[in-house]
């Protein structure tokens, strides 16, 4: 079914159930009568379209759904939809440039809405070494079905089922704010490679843990990593709006060591 057969009141009505709010719920947050709402949610009420997006602020959906919102209501796309190559975003790629080389001799990453590679800095390079699947690295480069497919770097996670858990975990909830049919496919297929349980059950999450951790073999070293993820704060633009980097910075002193020398290694070889 096409957004131009769908209903506004419908759409908003399956926002409203997919953040778990009730009619009444969302008519205090927005500020207006539940019998408004029920009446849009129902077709007998044409929303604005201040209103239309008025409700999408509270029910906190994404920009490229609004736009989605929009059209149901009969009304134009508010929010523009541009590659990145673009030269009106040339200033907010170079502010992802700037954030992922300062982040060297720690990997970083950017990412677009469906986890595929937009960008990398250097430091990543050397973790992507021995993949038994080049495909895998064929573009666009998709770092969750890179990072789990067993010919991938799967093999040489440590703490394999840890970490798949937690980005099944992270891309569920993804799924829910978003509602993309891409990243429900990506989920079903992730799901289906090993697990890398041994025992039928996770290990237990140490006591005096803050994060979880990333930990890759590498060589004949175990290099352990926490990562963060940044988004732009204020976004008017669908395509960057759904552009994340992730950052990857050293648990342990081990791994600092390792990732600073790797940086000389490779400085070296470019002189």
């Amino acid at each position: 079914m096409t957004t131009s057969q769908i209903s506004a009141g419908s759409l908003i009505r399956e926002w409203r159930t997919r953040r778990r709010m009730s009619q009444l719920d969302l008519a205090m947050e927005a500020e207006i009568s539940q019998r408004h709402l029920s009446f849009v949610e129902s077709g007998r009420a044409a929303p604005s379209r201040d209103m239309v997006l008025h409700l999408a602020e509270q029910l906190e959906i994404p920009l490229r759904q609004r736009n989605q919102l929009l059209l149901a209501a009969g009304f134009a796309p508010g929010f523009g939809e541009r590659p990145l190559t673009d030269a009106t975003l040339a200033p907010a790629m170079a502010a992802v440039e700037i954030v992922l080389k300062g982040h060297e001799p720690f990997p970083a990453l950017a990412v677009d809405r469906h986890w595929n590679l937009v960008l990398a800095n250097a430091a990543i390079g050397p973790f992507l070494a021995n993949i038994a699947e080049p495909s895998l690295l064929t573009p666009p480069v998709n770092v969750l079905r890179l990072s789990l497919h067993p010919g991938g770097v799967a093999p040489r996670i440590v703490n394999l089922a840890e970490w798949r858990a937690h980005l099944l975990d992270r891309l569920k909830h993804q799924n829910d704010a978003s509602g993309d049919p891409a990243l429900v496919e990506l989920e079903r297929e992730l799901r289906t490679y090993p697990s890398g349980l041994k025992s039928g059950r996770p290990a237990p999450v140490e006591p005096n843990a803050i994060v979880h951790p990333l930990r890759l073999a590498h060589g004949d070293v175990v290099l352990s990593f926490i990562s963060t993820i940044t988004v732009f704060g204020t976004p008017l633009d669908v395509t960057l709006s759904e552009l994340a980097i992730e950052s990857f910075f050293p648990a342990d002193e081990q791994t600092r060591s390792v990732l600073v020398r790797l940086a000389k290694e490779r400085a070296a070889k470019a002189l």
